[in-house]
């Protein structure tokens, strides 16, 4: 695996995690300065653009031969950093319910830390990503921006009914694909559980 962290896809990847406090900034600015509707236009921009450079990186990062060990971390990280804020600024301009919120965040924590402890003990294929989990992040990353977006479309269309269902679709796929992960994984955690449980035998995390 190439070594270099100086490529397309690693500033793909950097430019995501640094539009990160942009999409939180714009509605800090007064409305005098920034109309509503023009900060919602911003947001839903930049977590659209976030979005496709996250479809890309990874395109171009297996096309040309530039993974590395660093972008493999990184993609993922930048993902949920981009998500996670994007749900508390919804959250806070009332968009979207807390529970919803709550449910999508902690399922990132859960599932990144059982992939961790799952690529430690060399079992992460385990884990991998499924066609549940691919749905949801397409539902997600449909939801998002809709819901930042909030105004009728062209004047007309009301957007906000749709993105209130697809976040809600998006977090009971979340409940489910972790289920899924967790069910796969649970001979490993018993296993480890049962180890940990023995004389001299080491923790499990």
């Amino acid at each position: 695996m190439p070594t270099s962290n100086f490529n397309l896809p690693m500033v793909l990847t950097w430019a995501r995690i640094a539009m990160i406090p942009f999409l939180v900034a714009i509605y800090y600015f007064p409305d005098s300065w920034i109309a509503p509707g023009t900060k919602n236009f911003l947001a839903c921009a930049l977590f659209t653009v976030a979005a496709v450079t996250d479809a890309f990186d990874g395109y171009f990062a297996r096309k040309f031969g530039m993974t590395s060990r660093l972008g493999a971390f990184l993609d993922p990280v930048a993902d949920k950093l981009m998500v996670c804020a994007a749900l508390i600024v919804l959250l806070e301009l009332g968009r979207v319910n807390a529970l919803v919120a709550l449910v999508i965040i902690g399922r990132e924590i859960t599932v990144s830390a059982l992939r961790e402890w799952m690529a430690q003990i060399g079992a992460s294929h385990n884990v991998a990503v499924n066609s549940v989990g691919k749905f949801k992040t397409i539902f997600q990353m449909v939801a998002i921006p809709v819901l930042l977006y909030h105004d009728p479309l062209f004047g007309v269309l009301e957007v906000r009914p749709i993105g209130t269902v697809l976040i809600y679709l998006a977090a009971f796929l979340t409940i489910y694909s972790m289920l899924l992960y967790l069910r796969l994984a649970w001979p490993h955690l018993a296993q480890a559980r049962d180890a940990s449980s023995k004389p001299n035998g080491e923790p499990p995390f």
